[in-house]
């Protein structure tokens, strides 16, 4: 996180009534669909509100997935302004060298803005198609896969159409997204240490992988928010929020469910426009809100399958909490909102202490997968119970490469270094060790199981990580040396 704080002040004082948040809070924590990780709330440029739920903390990165896009889009503009590129001007100019190879009318038709606003003119996701065609450049790949309809007619949201205008900022500024952004937007506006994922070229990804905190979510959406200004001074090109943030292309199924879908309002520059404001969003709920009509953004990290209903819960228990004026005579609800907030934290996974009479047994005990191999992560093929002088622990070995982890006696045993993990649970009896391991820079836990008569095990995710990653990468990138 930065060390220059975002301005703070009381809810009542932004015009925020604090029992709208405890209510939101409420919500979030009843729902067993919804693990939430973390909360900022903006109110006419000062935070209001903000907590995480342990052991998430402020200061850890966090897989942000989907909303990468936002940050990618943002790079772009950056480039527009400094006149390095140009939305209406062909994706196959800034690669001259698949010239020969792209030769579908289509593709050759298709413009930086097609792909910016998910336009392509592709009827569905073409990630595996590219892949496909071309692993190790996917520009290429994506380039090869013709358009079913001219570009600019049609919404698929498409990974590959984000990759390429990444693919296009990282060509023509001759950086990385993280180093162009840096000295242009990060710095300036307080965004601290960030870290993206790369492919096999090298590039950063731009459609996924932007691992960074809270803070910084709440920056970009609050940056989005003033029109590009940030502190007096104009960061981001005249005009672009308002280009950015508009619909794009038409994305609604033409249902009646559709007007209750924040997923069908339309879709500018990156940016999903939504019932209410604007939003940029990540897998699992990694979400940056902004309401312009309410001065304000919301911030959150989670893990849950059920996006809309996090948005609906917005909704419902924020907006109203949204008020015209300052509040009196609240002080002491606002303190008891951050009381709470300072409080959260994640219940512990139930358990039991090693039953004494068994200690033996499980000591140095090792399973392998039950039924013969680990669905959800199929390259995990052992696990070890341990013990020494500081209590228990789990090894997994996935694909020869050890994962060692503590069980806390209580709560989450929270492991930093070189894979930032929290672990809790214990024995449910004399025969079952069940914990769960918090992977706690990404929004995924893993639920292991042992039982000791059968000498097996089970792993399951509670929410699947994309793209079937290895143990190992379940963290932000760390600097090559």
């Amino acid at each position: 996180m930065s060390d220059r704080s975002l301005p703070t002040g009381t809810p009542a004082a932004q015009g925020v009534d604090a029992t709208g948040v405890h209510a939101f809070l409420d919500a979030l924590e009843a729902d067993p669909a919804i693990e939430p990780h973390s909360l900022m709330i903006m109110r006419r440029g000062r935070l209001v509100a903000s907590g995480w739920w342990a052991p998430y903390t402020p200061q850890r990165p966090h897989l942000l997935y989907s909303l990468s896009k936002s940050f990618t889009s943002t790079a772009a503009a950056l480039a527009v302004g400094e006149g390095l590129l140009r939305f209406d001007d062909p994706v196959i100019s800034y690669f001259p060298e698949f010239e020969a190879d792209i030769t579908d009318p289509r593709s050759r038709a298709m413009r930086v803005r097609h792909v910016a606003s998910m336009a392509s003119g592709h009827e569905a996701e073409t990630l595996e198609r590219a892949m496909a065609n071309d692993r190790d450049e996917l520009v290429r790949g994506f380039l090869l896969v013709p358009p079913e309809r001219d570009p600019g007619t049609v919404f698929a949201y498409n990974q590959p159409a984000t990759y390429t205008l990444a693919a296009i900022v990282q060509r023509v500024t001759g950086q990385s997204l993280t180093d162009y952004l840096r000295s242009r937007l990060l710095d300036r506006i307080g965004i601290g240490e960030v870290a993206w994922l790369r492919d096999r070229a090298g590039r950063e990804l731009g459609f996924s992988g932007l691992h960074a905190t809270t803070d910084a979510i709440a920056r970009l959406g609050q940056l989005y928010l003033q029109d590009g200004v940030w502190e007096g001074e104009r960061l981001l090109p005249e005009g672009w929020v308002a280009e950015a943030t508009r619909p794009h292309i038409d994305n609604s199924s033409g249902t009646p469910e559709a007007a209750q879908s924040d997923w069908q309002q339309g879709y500018g520059y990156q940016f999903w426009k939504a019932r209410h404001g604007y939003r940029g969003d990540g897998a699992y709920g990694q979400f940056c809100v902004v309401l312009p009509e309410h001065d304000a953004v919301i911030a959150t990290t989670a893990a849950t399958e059920e996006m809309q209903r996090v948005l609906d819960l917005a909704w419902e228990h924020l907006l109203p909490a949204f008020g015209p004026e300052p509040l009196s005579g609240r002080e002491a609800a606002d303190e008891a909102l951050g009381e709470r907030l300072a409080l959260l934290a994640l219940p512990p996974v139930p358990g039991k202490s090693a039953p004494p009479e068994r200690h033996r047994d499980w000591s140095g005990a090792e399973f392998t997968p039950d039924g013969g191999v680990c669905a959800d992560q199929p390259k995990l093929t052992g696990v070890e119970v341990t013990a020494d002088a500081d209590g228990w622990g789990l090894s997994l070995t996935e694909d020869g490469r050890r994962l060692d982890l503590r069980i806390g006696e209580a709560g989450w045993a929270v492991a930093e270094g070189t894979m930032p993990t929290a672990v809790s649970g214990g024995w449910a009896d004399a025969d079952t060790l069940a914990v769960d391991v918090v992977f706690l820079e990404t929004p995924h836990r893993l639920a292991v199981t042992c039982s000791l008569p059968q000498r097996t095990f089970t792993a399951k995710w509670r929410t699947t990580p994309l793209h079937s990653p290895p143990l190992r990468a379940m963290r932000a990138p760390r600097p090559s040396v």
